[in-house]
């Protein structure tokens, strides 16, 4: 394995680049999730988002996401990106490009490595609205703040 597939990044994620990094004579589909700021959550407006992440942990984690694809779609290959920083709305905070011989495939497997993101990558965000602001904690929304930033973690 040559080249990083997994990784985190505060410049803006080149799409492009992530499927070509999948793209292979036998893959009969290629499958992205592109995961974008949105404007409206839970009926209040975001005005932008901040992502933190511990980088190397995330991307050991992204990796293991990965491997676990691997053991259970046979022939795949991935790239996983997430972006940390200040992002506007509709910018790109994470792309998953699958490639597999058969679509289903790719999109199970794209659709599995978004949500085992969200449960075990230590990525954190903070929205920020007209009137305040939030470190949301672990991706599912689950558990508040962020360690080390005073929000009970």
């Amino acid at each position: 394995m040559g080249e990083k597939r997994c990784w985190i990044t505060e410049e803006p994620i080149d799409v492009g680049s992530l499927v070509h990094t999948v793209t292979r004579p036998e893959a009969g589909a290629i499958n992205t999730f592109i995961g974008t700021v949105r404007e409206f959550t839970k009926g209040k407006q975001t005005l932008y988002l901040e992502y933190e992440a511990y980088t190397a942990m995330a991307e050991k984690k992204l990796e293991q996401i990965a491997r676990e694809m691997e053991e259970r779609w046979l022939d795949i290959q991935t790239a996983i990106v997430h972006r940390t920083g200040r992002l506007e709305i509709s910018d790109i905070a994470v792309v998953i490009a699958v490639s597999t011989p058969h679509r289903a495939d790719s999109y199970e497997a794209s659709r599995y490595a978004i949500e085992r993101i969200k449960e075990i990558v230590p990525i954190w965000k903070k929205e920020h609205w007209e009137d305040g602001d939030s470190w949301i904690g672990d991706q599912k929304e689950i558990v508040p703040g962020v360690p080390g930033k005073g929000d009970g973690m």
